[in-house]
């Protein structure tokens, strides 16, 4: 495809804790996209309905999936199309994420739904989208992918710590970008929350009013995935796996949701702190940013880090800001994947385009 400067692309992203849609409209005024700014931005919760669809996916037979990939992305279309209705733009593009339903690279598998046909139908525009597969296909974890955006929009930091339903985190080392999954975080903060009837854990006021429950921290610190080498990621097949049945078991003993959300709390900034080693800036964006006694332990284990955490827009659409300037790398047939992230043989260029 033809580029031409400013470009308007529109980027969109799904997380693992089902909030709902982000949408961000960016132009990009130069060819590298360094000189940009955000038009409009907005995230649309998911109805009931979708939610539930969407968190039971994984259980779909194979005709279900299929067809829910084709109405979930007709949905997304529309919204994208009403998106651009409210806020009178002009996009020419549309990069997005999709949901993910399995992520297991080990086994050569990731999948995002949200057909990228049925989106482009519904919104009348260029879609890019399957960003993973190419880097899966290569032998990588295809995740995360927001670390080039990292190094080339955000290279002022020295970290950059997202914290979504899983928190990972990207920076420099020997002239390399690193980036990997530190561990879940909305994803399991979300769950325990919903157990007590709230959707989360607002400011993590919850959480701040439990107590750690030693014993389960210990078990916690000492999953083996801690301990694996970058290039590593996480899904929710490992939550479901692995730390689900370690909480139920504490729940199943007496112990209360809010001392489990403080011994959550406390897990992440551990890890969190564990890797964060440089003195310097870290930018926190993602919804778990949105939770003021996270992002407190959080700062308390990386005393030598000024982290900010306080760009409320920044925070919410950092992650769909940087899908739509994954778009443009791969319309302007440029690397949009570093294989020092993700383990790949090399580096490369993701995503298909449904014109």
């Amino acid at each position: 495809m033809s580029i031409a400067f400013p470009y308007r692309i529109i980027g969109m992203m799904s997380g693992s804790s089902l909030d709902g849609l982000d949408l961000v409209s960016v132009v990009f005024e130069t060819a590298d996209g360094l000189k940009f700014h955000i038009e409009a931005a907005e995230s649309q919760p998911y109805p009931d309905a979708w939610r539930q669809r969407l968190a039971g996916a994984h259980l779909l037979s194979g005709l279900e999936l299929s067809l829910l990939d084709v109405e979930y992305g007709r949905f997304v279309g529309e919204c994208i199309r009403d998106f651009i209705k409210t806020h009178d733009l002009a996009p020419q593009a549309v990069a997005m994420h999709g949901h993910t339903v399995f992520h297991e690279p080990h086994r050569g598998l990731t999948l995002q739904i949200g057909s990228g046909a049925a989106v482009a139908a519904a919104c009348g525009l260029p879609v890019v989208c399957k960003f993973r597969d190419k880097d899966v296909a290569l032998g990588g974890e295809g995740a995360p992918l927001v670390p080039i955006g990292d190094r080339l929009l955000f290279g002022r930091y020295t970290y950059c710590l997202n914290l979504g339903g899983i928190a990972n985190i990207s920076y420099e080392e020997n002239g390399r970008r690193i980036a990997f999954d530190i561990t879940t975080c909305n994803m399991v903060l979300n769950a325990l929350a919903q157990r007590i009837g709230l959707a989360f854990d607002r400011n993590g006021e919850c959480a701040a009013a439990g107590q750690n429950i030693a014993a389960l921290r210990t078990k916690l610190d000492a999953l083996d995935f801690y301990r694996q080498a970058p290039p590593k990621s996480l899904g929710r097949e490992w939550f479901e796996r692995v730390q689900q049945p370690l909480y139920l078991n504490y729940i199943e003993q007496g112990y209360s949701e809010t001392d489990l959300l403080r011994t959550f709390v406390e897990h992440i900034a551990a890890q969190t702190g564990r890797v964060c080693r440089q003195e310097g800036r870290m930018l926190i964006t993602g919804g778990g940013a949105f939770n003021r006694f996270l992002v407190e332990r959080i700062r308390a284990a990386c005393p030598q880090l000024v982290c900010e955490a306080d760009q409320p827009q920044l925070i919410e659409y950092k992650e769909a800001l940087i899908f739509a300037f994954l778009g443009l790398l791969r319309l302007q047939n440029r690397v949009n994947c570093l294989h020092s992230v993700t383990g790949a043989v090399s580096d490369n260029i993701g995503g298909c385009i449904f014109l």
